[in-house]
Parts: structure tokens; sequence; C-alpha cells
């Protein structure tokens, strides 16, 4: 039996690990970390959430939530984790991150049919199929190697992490838990600023020190442009004083019922407006834990402790982890990757995850699941499967693999990236109704799709 070489042991190449291995091939996994660390990671587990703990949500009508319902449906060992190591957090997917990465490293170090091999690939294995599911952290040497093999310069954009806070050290006399419009659970703590409190708050940010990036980190940064959802929040602060209160501080649908008491203060409540929220969502399974969101950061240290302890409520915080930037490298996928997931150059050769223009948790697992079902069909000469951009995932891949791109740039799971279908004028308008057709339309197709594998 050919073997499978997978390079990368993150949430692309461990969801295509299992798949192929529990379809009795035979996987060489190749995983740098703990030898040699990214910058970003902590451990040596597979499957580690790095920035945000959350895969977004889970309705229907959102182009995320149909995203992980289709992998679901194609049988995603990562998704189905994810649902049982989740916290709280209203109508989105968050998890547990260590009890997750924990569960998902126990299926492939038990698993008889994956080799896990804890070195640096500098270079491509010459025999074998080879899944690249390197992430956006993709070593030096290995960039250098792919560039060579393809001719293809490597573009490079920032990612930033956001801090977490112990629950315990906030201040709940002015902090308090809501949803936005009250739908769903009151899973996120917010934290409400006066005019006076933010116009503070936005100028000890944009006044603030950030941390030496590395002499390969300022030549990337020249050249860098920030994708919209990791951007950091001194990078967005740049673009105008209020940006930030539309942006991931906005106070729209959040209120303190805590001070309305009965039906008789139900005006009064609706009318309550706050200048700016600050929103933290559950980092962990008990808890104790959460991350600021929105405020993925390159501040030094003291800059962010200064910065988080002038928002209300979390004078006194105890900062479990600190935002950290960190330089991420993808691929020209539409010049490399036809729409299987398969180098145009090497029909052996595949690739999946961020290294892809793929950007976000659920598209790196849906593009790893992806490239291991073609990889099964390419061994048992198959045909490959290439999905139509109905579903969300046809309409990812072949959005990153369309050779019409004057800039290429990540991606994420949206509406826009869709094939459009007729409806009634007075449908369309409603964006509910819209996308529940696109959504049901999505998950029938899949589902045929899955009766044929």
């Amino acid at each position: 039996m050919e073997k499978i070489n997978i390079i990368g042991g993150g949430l692309a190449g461990s969801e295509a690990a299992i798949y192929l291995a529990e379809r009795g091939y035979e996987v060489n996994l190749y995983e740098m970390r703990p030898k040699k660390q990214t910058g970003a990671h902590v451990s040596g587990d597979f499957a580690e959430f790095v920035c945000s703990n959350s895969l977004g949500s889970i309705a229907l009508t959102s182009a995320s939530g149909l995203l992980k319902k289709e992998i679901e449906i194609l049988g995603s060992t990562l998704i189905k984790k994810a649902y049982s190591h989740s916290v709280p957090s209203g109508n989105s997917l968050s998890i547990d991150r260590f009890g997750f990465s924990k569960a998902i490293s126990d299926i492939i170090k038990n698993h008889k049919n994956i080799n896990i091999i804890n070195e640096e690939l500098t270079e491509l294995p010459p025999d074998g199929i080879t899944l690249v599911a390197t992430g956006p952290l993709t070593s030096k040497s290995l960039c250098s190697h792919l560039q060579e093999t393809f001719g293809e310069g490597h573009f490079s954009f920032f990612d930033a992490i956001a801090p977490i806070v112990k629950k315990e050290s906030i201040n709940f006399d002015k902090a308090f838990f809501g949803a936005r419009w009250d739908k769903g659970e009151a899973d996120f703590i917010n934290c409400p600023l006066t005019r006076e409190e933010y116009e503070n708050f936005y100028k000890i940010l944009t006044e603030a020190e950030k941390i030496e990036l590395k002499e390969f980190e300022k030549e990337a940064m020249s050249k860098a442009k920030f994708f919209e959802g990791c951007m950091p929040i001194e990078q967005m602060a740049k673009r105008g004083v209020d940006t930030l209160r539309f942006g991931p501080m906005k106070p729209v649908g959040l209120f303190d019922r805590r001070k309305f008491k009965g039906p008789e203060d139900e005006a009064k409540y609706k009318k309550q407006q706050f200048y700016a929220v600050v929103q933290l969502r559950q980092d962990d399974k008990e808890a104790e834990l959460y991350n600021l969101v929105g405020f993925q950061t390159n501040l030094k240290w003291g800059e962010q402790k200064r910065l988080i302890q002038s928002i209300p409520g979390l004078e006194n915080a105890e900062i479990t982890r600190y935002g950290v930037m960190h330089a991420n490298t993808f691929i020209n996928s539409p010049k490399i990757l036809n729409k299987h997931m398969q180098a145009i150059s090497n029909p052996n050769l595949f690739f999946a995850g961020q290294i892809t223009g793929v950007e976000g948790y659920t598209e790196s697992i849906a593009t790893g699941l992806f490239a291991a079902i073609n990889i099964s069909r390419h061994l048992e000469n198959k045909p490959l499967i290439q999905l139509e951009p109905v579903s969300m995932l046809g309409a990812l891949i072949d959005y990153i693999t369309f050779d019409g791109h004057k800039n290429f740039q990540p991606q994420n799971s949206n509406w826009g990236i869709i094939k459009e279908m007729e409806m009634p004028r007075q449908v369309r308008k409603n964006k509910e109704e819209k996308n529940t057709l696109y959504s049901n339309r999505a998950i029938e197709y899949i589902q045929n799709l899955k009766n044929v594998l």
C-alpha cells in the first residue's frame, strides 16, 4: 500500500490523518512541535487552537454554521469532538481548547495506522502521497522549498491573538452577563464604557508601545495586508476614533437588565444606551477563563495590562495570556491548486488548511477533510470530487482556486462567495429567508454527495 505523508498536525492535518487512518491507510504524520515551536503555539498537542477558541455561529442561516453542518454530514471527527468539548457561548460553537486538543491528540497517538514523526521537514518527501497542512506558521525552510518548487512567491499577512483574563478577577458591579438583543443564552460578559471612559481607553491604545518584530516579520510587515477577522485592535484604531465603537466594541443591542426590575421599567430598559462595550467570551470548560472578543493585539505586555485595566469591570483583571502577533504565510493557490486541493503540477501532492488561503478554524478542518476524501479516491483510482459552489465548502474551494484573482487574499466562509439562486424578490430582501433557501440547497447537495462516497 502506498504511504501517505501528512505534514502538519494542526486542525487540517489532524482531520485528514484521522479520516485516512480510519479507512485503513497508513499515515506518516509529521509535526515539528514540541521539538520546534512556532512562536504562537503553547503546546505540542495536535489540533491546538491558537487565536480565539470560537468556531463561530452554529445557525444554519449563517455561513459559518452551514459549513459546520456540511462537514458534520461528511463525517468530520474534529467537528464532532468540538461539540463534545463546547463551552457556553450563545449561538456559537466555542470550545475548551485544551480539552479538545487533548482528545484529538489521544485519538492520533493511539491509532494503529498513524505513525507520528516529531521532526521538521525542510522539503517535500520524494515518495508517496503528500498532504501539506502546515498552516499559516509554516517553517521558513519548508516555505523556501515550496517557493523553489512552484516558482511562486508566498504572501505574508499578520495574525494576532487576544488576551485572556480570569473570571474571578472581573468586577461584576460594573460588568454583566448578557446576549445581544437578549437572543439566546446570556453567555457573554459585557463591560460598558461611557464616552469619557472610551476616550481614555482610545488614548491609551493609540499611544501604547508595540512589541518589536523580528527582522523577517518587519520585512513581511511592509508588504502585509491584514485579514479583517484577525486585525490587531491597535491597527483597527488607526482608522479613526469611532472605528472600534462600530466594530468589536459596538454597544448596539446590549443592556444591563439588573437595573430594571419590573414591567414598568421596560421602556427605560429599551432606551438604555452605552457608548461602547467590551465583550468577553468563555474560553475553558470550567468557565474560569474569558478572552476579550476582537482584542487581538501586539502591544507590549505592560501596555496590554494598562489598557485592559482601564476598562470598567476589568480594573483588577488577572491576565493569564497576553496577546501575541505573528507572521502568517499562504501559497498562491489559484496558480498552484486545482479544485480537488491537488497541486496542478504534481497529482501526488495535496494542500489543506490556512496555507491554502482559507481563513478560520472551521475552514481549515473542512479543507483537511475534503483533501483527505480526494486522497483516498486518488489511491483507489476513483474520479476525484469537485464540489459545486452551491455548498459553502464548494464555494470556499472555488474561491481559493479561481485563477482570475488579481490580488489573491485569504477568505473565510461567507454568503458572498456562494452561487446565487433564483428566488422571489420579497424573499431576497429577507436575509433570514434567503439564507435558509441557500442553506437547504447546500445541505441537500452535501447529503447527496455523502451517499455516493
